[in-house]
């Protein structure tokens, strides 16, 4: 039997099988803000055969990949944890270095290269964007799943249901899944210009790890902590 079929949404694909993320990655496919399309959706926006599209899936979920965090498996006090403790805290490290680099750039290459002050820019606009947000979750939204989750009935929530700051939230991730897409553009797909410099390269590269952790950490929650949520919610 099939492990997949083309109404599968990418979401719920990289949500059985965390390591197809891979694939997705290098296919350009959105799994995290996109994640609700379905497979056949996929297929067609993008003109590919949904039948390769499946062999290549049934392919690539072999049991010998290597391990993976398999955030379906966690409760919603576990994932949000796991959250906090590992792209929240990514982000507050790298973001601050990258910052740095993307001026070292500008002010090294601004001149040859005129796009590099909106990369800049639209930089530093994801990274003041991702503060607030991850401050609200920290603070506001995740407190209110784990105490979900540590009820035995629903409780009362000065925001009324959970659907109202998860709305607020995937619609934030909207915006920073265009701020990437944006980011990917600017610099020709992450490609370096034959005069880079190692901070150049330095750059590119902790943009292409930005990208990889950002589209893991919103498809966490866009795809498995929040349904999940409003799941509990709605039995209680």
């Amino acid at each position: 039997m099939s492990l997949f079929q083309a109404h599968d949404t990418v979401g719920d694909v990289v949500a059985r099988h965390p390591a197809l993320a891979r694939m997705f990655e290098e296919m350009e496919i959105d799994y995290c803000c996109g994640g609700k399309k379905t497979l056949e959706e996929v297929c067609r926006s993008r003109a590919l055969d949904p039948r390769t599209l499946l062999t290549r899936l049934e392919q690539s979920a072999s049991p010998a990949d290597p391990p993976v965090v398999d955030a379906a498996a966690m409760s919603l006090t576990e994932l949000a944890d796991h959250i906090e403790q590992t792209h929240h805290a990514y982000l507050r490290t790298e973001l601050p270095r990258l910052k740095g680099l993307a001026d070292k750039v500008l002010t090294a290459h601004g001149a040859k290269e005129p796009r590099l002050r909106e990369l800049r820019d639209t930089l530093l606009g994801l990274a003041e964007e991702l503060s607030s947000h991850m401050m609200k979750e920290e603070q506001v939204l995740f407190p209110m799943l784990r105490q979900l989750e540590a009820s035995s009935s629903a409780p009362t929530f000065h925001c009324g249901s959970l659907a109202n700051p998860i709305r607020q939230m995937e619609l934030e991730h909207d915006e920073a899944g265009s701020a990437l897409a944006r980011l990917r553009e600017l610099t020709d797909g992450y490609t370096p210009p034959d005069w880079a410099c190692n901070t150049y390269l330095a750059m590119l590269g902790a943009l292409v790890r930005l990208e990889r952790d950002l589209h893991e950490h919103i498809h966490k929650e866009n795809n498995v902590l929040f349904p999940r949520a409003l799941e509990m919610e709605a039995q209680e």
